[in-house]
């Protein structure tokens, strides 16, 4: 079994308020979600109105897919023109990695 975690800090343009970051991040995390049918969440920086964490996580018998999916999140998100991604930090782990 394979497990990834993708970590995404993100900067958002034109946003002055924590509900215009909401209209922001949820459909963002909504999309990943759907799209790649891994777990999202805002996960951070959720009192910073221009700053943003989204978390996902994935878990497959195949590295290749994890790393797959993970590549596709991630190339999805740099190209949002609303946000501008500063980070990401990126895990994939075996189960006999303990």
């Amino acid at each position: 079994m394979w497990t990834g975690t993708l970590e995404f800090d993100l900067l958002l343009d034109d946003v002055h308020s924590l509900k215009q970051k909401r209209s922001v991040v949820r459909p963002l995390v909504a999309e990943l979600a759907r799209r790649f049918a891994v777990s999202a969440a805002e996960t951070g920086q959720l009192d910073l109105h221009r700053r943003a964490e989204i978390g996902i996580g994935i878990v497959s018998a195949d590295r290749a897919h994890v790393v797959e999916v993970l590549d596709n999140a991630e190339r999805l998100v740099a190209y949002r023109p609303e946000v501008q991604l500063l980070s990401t930090r990126r895990r994939v782990l075996s189960s006999e990695d303990e």
